[in-house]
């Protein structure tokens, strides 16, 4: 029953959208009617600035650690917190508050990784930041990092538990980023402001 409720409370906690919460807060557009028309950070730093987008950020990646430290703290075995994060995951992708239609998912990805295993969540931060500060582009970064969480996880946090966790984030990552590939392979892919 306790495993029920964590993860029901992380898809809940999932679903709370940051972007489109922080566009209302501070008089933006809402980000799903603007720019790509996704509700994420980089959307909202194409629609309000770089303040919009960091509060996005942060708030996207908090709803991925905390339920899964809540999940820590109350000793869930491995599979509850694997499914805890993925539902937080989810959450995100799939917003029960906002029509199922949710951002990308790579700020509450890294906040349940970073959770999981530290060393992982630092390991994705690095590897998105590279190619970021190399190419300028959020979603290549977003793909190289989302390509090599499961081996990250592997090395650091090899649980067969946390390696499917990472492993099925990583494709979904890859698939809600399908129109950027397209945009990437034709060269049109946006460079962050």
């Amino acid at each position: 029953m306790l495993s029920t409720i964590l993860i029901l409370a992380a898809y809940l906690m999932g679903s709370l959208s940051a972007a489109i919460i922080t566009c209302r807060l501070m008089g933006l557009p809402d980000p799903r009617t603007q720019g790509s028309h996704n509700p994420g950070a980089t959307n909202v730093l194409r629609v309000g600035g770089k303040k919009a987008a960091a509060i996005t950020l942060l708030g996207d990646a908090i709803k991925g650690v905390i339920p899964v430290l809540v999940a820590q703290w109350m000793d869930a075995p491995p599979h509850v917190l694997a499914l805890v994060a993925l539902a937080a995951f989810l959450g995100h992708l799939y917003p029960v508050f906002f029509g199922f239609r949710g951002g990308k998912g790579v700020a509450t990805a890294f906040g349940v990784l970073i959770a999981m295993a530290w060393p992982v969540g630092l390991l994705l931060l690095g590897t998105w930041l590279l190619p970021a500060k190399l190419f300028n582009i959020s979603s290549l970064s977003a793909l190289i990092a989302a390509g090599l969480s499961p081996f990250y996880m592997w090395l650091f946090a090899p649980q067969p538990e946390f390696i499917i966790l990472a492993t099925v984030i990583s494709i979904m990552l890859i698939w809600r980023h399908r129109s950027n590939i397209k945009e990437l392979i034709a060269g049109t892919e946006g460079k962050i402001r």
